[in-house]
């Protein structure tokens, strides 16, 4: 046997390899049936085939296959890699040239974006002097110039096609494929979310550990490099960061996370990556990379990492008081997005809102429809309520409707009260309850009004997460971000087993007592917006956003807690507080040192703070030459010492009874304005 015949019968490792390849194959049927018609001679007019996608989408998995089956049927192939052929016309024509002189070759060029300088050339200068039938495949991270389309000789010639990730069949296929045990399939393709190079290193790793967690700093890092690769600067990193924290990136924001970078340029650089995509509300990324560039960031620059987190979150919080009805929730969801590596926020918000169902309010004709949900959710009894409070109060309810057919597919109520109305304590025990519980643990002040959410109502999957329920939530989130003068929320849950937890993070705390409706149990969970306001709401629920379940967090800031004052006790406060104005030790007792305007003051030490605007409020009497009167009754007999009113009054040459008037005056001038303080 001679050695040409020896080299002819011995196995090739090209061909072990190219079995292996087959073998791990998965997916892209449409890409390859379009192919296979070219290869048969009925490609439909197609001369150039451009493939677009990230990196990492399996460009150069599908050339290779592309080019095992344009051999297997007899055509010659010609392979050029972008990634070493240097962007130079010449150096190209010199590694595709066989293609120019070949009978109906297949030039497969990969990594495109390495040489995309050259578009414009290949289109017009190398591509035409092709044999006819000859067939190109082009593959790159960017899409094609505008200029093919425009071309009549190319627009018809051209095929482009977006290489998106797997579905859940392929990417089960891609899995099974690597000999994953069955149980393992769901969470890697949860983690990797199609993307077949994150599914085939996550692959690898369980199958080397026989589990799968989460992905290691390494993977991530492997991911990133192929993903993202090389950056052109710091601030380029940065604003690619900004882009993978925030839901979706506008220039607005990058100026407001960015201060002092040219946000209009690299806006520009981000809106042409490959990896990134264009919304109606701004850019973003691959989920897949979105967590892969915030997992990096957090894990590399804690530091960094909360300090972009804090800049946007304050940006995007600016935003929702000037939002239109129609934006309001998107809005509060971008503020929301922040949160979602907290523990809380990723097991009752699913962020999965996709457009199919919009809130809007109640329509003439939606009635029927809004009775048929509430009886289905929660029965008869509780649909007569739906009805009774649509008839007193219809502004107050918010459909969730199908956007292809405009029919209810869900509702809330947000009910306001400012007094108590016999009637509807009668009908709806429920509202008769939050009002039970504002009465006893601190009244309605001045113009405070108590808000309730009833009726959180989707049969399809009721009081659980969805997407329905995050726009649920983020109505209740809207309506603590705009309050005015809202002294109490109360949120009603029928599962409070299961809502609890995230109703003990936003500050709202079980109310004693279940009132039923039809036999259903209704538990309420009241926060008081006096005793923490929404600065300190806010603080106090940012403390768990930043971190995940798996990570270690800083201690949760102190809860405030400002005491609320009826008013009478705050007029008694105030006198009491006066009286003991020259004795810090008793002033730093007061219960005015616990009220809000306490804690609105710049003053550092409460007692400080609390003599500052006493004495502020009684020298604002001197202002006015009407009251002057007024200001020496309070400066003498609280300021200068006197034992006794009498003393006072003999001091200022007053008649006692002329005294105590003024006095009296003096005093509810004081409390009027302070209470303003405290209530406004």
């Amino acid at each position: 046997m001679g050695h040409g015949d020896h080299q002819a019968t011995t196995p090739r490792l090209a061909g072990r390899l190219r079995a292996a390849r087959d073998r791990a194959f998965a997916g892209r049927a449409g890409e390859l049936a379009l192919f296979r018609e070219a290869l048969a001679g009925s490609s439909g007019g197609w001369v150039v085939f451009y493939l677009h996608g990230a990196g990492g989408m399996g460009k150069s998995a599908l050339l290779r296959r592309f080019a095992d089956e344009a051999r297997a049927a007899g055509r010659p192939v010609v392979e050029v890699d972008g990634h070493t052929v240097a962007p130079v016309p010449d150096v190209f024509e010199a590694a595709a040239a066989s293609a120019l002189t070949g009978r109906d070759p297949v030039l497969l060029i990969d990594g495109f974006e390495h040489c995309q300088g050259l578009e414009g050339w290949l289109r017009e200068r190398f591509l035409p002097r092709l044999p006819a039938e000859a067939h190109v495949v082009v593959a790159s991270r960017r899409p094609p110039d505008p200029s093919w389309a425009c071309d009549p000789g190319w627009s018809g010639a051209l095929r482009v096609t977006t290489l998106r990730p797997l579905d859940l069949e392929d990417s089960v296929e891609l899995v099974r494929a690597r000999g994953i045990p069955a149980a393992l399939h769901r969470p890697l393709i949860d983690y990797a979310g199609g993307h077949p190079l994150a599914l085939c290193l996550a692959a690898e790793v369980a199958a080397r550990e026989g589990t799968w967690t989460a992905p290691s700093h390494d993977l991530i890092a492997a991911l990133l490099g192929k993903l993202v690769g090389e950056l052109p600067s710091s601030a380029h990193r940065q604003a690619l960061e900004v882009c993978a924290h925030a839901r979706t990136t506008t220039q607005q924001l990058l100026r407001a996370v960015l201060p002092g970078e040219d946000t209009d340029a690299l806006f520009d650089w981000l809106r042409a990556q490959p990896y990134l995509e264009t919304g109606q509300d701004g850019l973003y990324p691959h989920d897949l990379l979105r967590e892969a560039l915030d997992a990096d960031l957090r894990w590399r620059d804690r530091e960094g990492y909360e300090i972009m987190h804090h800049r946007m979150r304050a940006h995007l919080l600016s935003q929702v008081p000037a939002a239109s009805s129609r934006t309001l929730l998107p809005a509060v969801e971008a503020v929301k997005y922040l949160h979602r590596g907290g523990d809380v926020t990723r097991e009752f918000f699913t962020f999965a809102t996709d457009g199919s169902v919009s809130e809007d309010t109640v329509r003439p004709g939606d009635r029927p429809h809004l009775l048929e949900l509430a009886a289905k959710a929660e029965g008869e009894e509780s649909a007569a309520l739906v009805d009774f409070w649509l008839g007193r109060r219809p502004e107050a309810f918010r459909v969730h409707r199908r956007s292809d057919s405009g029919r209810p597919e869900a509702f809330l109520a947000w009910l306001r009260f400012t007094t108590p109305d016999e009637a509807e304590l009668a009908a709806d025990p429920v509202v008769a309850a939050a009002w039970q519980h504002c009465r006893t643990a601190g009244p309605l002040r001045g113009e405070e009004h108590l808000a309730v959410s009833r009726f959180m109502i989707d049969p399809s999957a009721y009081q659980r997460p969805s997407g329905i329920m995050d726009l649920m939530l983020h109505r209740a989130v809207a309506e603590f971000l705009l309050q005015d003068r809202l002294a109490w929320t109360y949120i009603t849950w029928t599962r409070p087993e299961f809502w609890g937890r995230l109703m003990k993070y936003s500050d709202h705390h079980p109310v004693p007592g279940s009132p039923a409706v039809g036999g259903l149990r209704h538990t309420l969970y009241a926060h008081d917006w006096r005793a923490m306001p929404l600065a300190d709401w806010l603080a106090f629920t940012g403390a768990e956003e930043i971190f995940g379940p798996r990570e270690k967090q800083p201690a949760a800031p102190r809860r405030p807690v400002y005491e609320v004052l009826s008013r009478a006790e705050f007029d008694t406060e105030v006198r009491d507080a006066l009286r003991v104005i020259r004795r810090p030790d008793a002033l730093a007792a007061s219960r005015l040192t616990r009220a809000r305007l306490i804690a609105r003051s710049d003053a550092g030490q409460a007692a400080d703070a609390l003599h500052e605007l006493l004495t502020d409020a009684v020298d604002a009497l001197r202002e006015d030459p009407r009251q002057a009167d007024l200001h020496r009754v309070v400066a003498v007999t609280f300021f200068h010492g006197v034992p006794t009113q009498e003393a006072a009054a003999a001091q200022l040459g007053l008649a006692f009874s002329t005294y105590r008037r003024r006095l009296r005056r003096a005093l509810e001038h004081i409390t009027d304005q302070l209470w303003s303080l405290e209530t406004g």
